[in-house]
């Protein structure tokens, strides 16, 4: 009976599927078993090829080594043994599954504020791109003026699948009252709680303009150096930035 042998890549710091398949494979597996949340599987290398290795001694140093194998997903390594070939692995959300993406989730009733938003993005991505080892770009909600919003399938996947997310919460609206709340567009709300359910918070940004119409709050349960306010164009070039160069930290995207 012929082993079939499935194909691992080494997550050493973040790269999209599209160009980490691009490369040779890391290692070589037999799976013995799936299980609900991991994976046993024989390597095929040569145990000396295994104990050479950079993850294999990251793993002996206590860290986390991550592998995305093909056609199940990503895992950490949770032991190895080099003797018998075994390694067990468990299931692991992994960047790989992002792509270089920033997503803008834009709003049309104020729309002042996401046309600075968009220019001020454009700007900042074109500048972190003179040093980031791979090219981001920005995406933006799709919006009918006709239509209610219905997040579809390929809109789902695009805000589950960005770098980061950020929504334009400038207000539309006011609820007077001794603490005024201000409203926000409703279909911005739509795809940021989508966004909460998706992502890890800190990959969220929530900007809003300052308006001189309308004072009050809006209240979202997230950090505030993760809700910028800004009064102008000029102020939100100059932040965004540094903002978004530390927000994208984790990725190693930087040199």
């Amino acid at each position: 009976m012929s082993i079939i042998s499935l194909k691992a890549w080494y997550l050493q710091q973040y790269e999209p599927l599209s160009e980490l398949e691009k490369r040779p494979y890391d290692l070589r597996l037999s799976k013995n078993s799936l299980l609900k949340s991991g994976l046993r599987a024989d390597f095929l290398e040569e145990s000396d090829h295994v104990k050479d290795s950079e993850w294999f001694r990251r793993y002996l140093d206590g860290e986390v080594v991550e592998f995305y194998i093909e056609g199940s997903g990503g895992y950490a390594i949770s032991n190895i043994d080099l003797s018998s070939h075994e390694i067990y692995f468990t299931k692991q959300d992994v960047m790989a599954h992002l792509d270089p993406v920033i997503f803008l989730c834009y709003q049309t009733e104020y729309p002042d504020s996401s046309v600075a938003l968009r220019e001020e993005l454009q700007a900042a991505i074109a500048t972190l791109n003179q040093r980031s080892r791979l090219p981001l770009k920005l995406e933006e909600s799709q919006r009918s003026a006709e239509n209610p919003l219905r997040l579809n399938a390929r809109s789902l996947r695009k805000i589950r699948r960005s770098l980061l997310f950020i929504a334009d919460t400038t207000a539309i609206a006011q609820i007077p009252g001794d603490e005024p709340q201000l409203i926000p567009s409703p279909n911005v709300c739509v795809e940021i709680g989508y966004a909460l359910q998706s992502k890890r918070t800190e990959q969220i940004l929530l900007a809003s303009l300052d308006r001189r119409d309308l004072s009050g709050r809006v209240s979202f349960d997230l950090p505030n150096y993760q809700q910028l306010a800004f009064r102008d164009a000029k102020e939100l070039g100059k932040m965004l930035p540094d903002l978004l160069e530390a927000m994208l930290k984790r990725f190693s995207l930087f040199s």
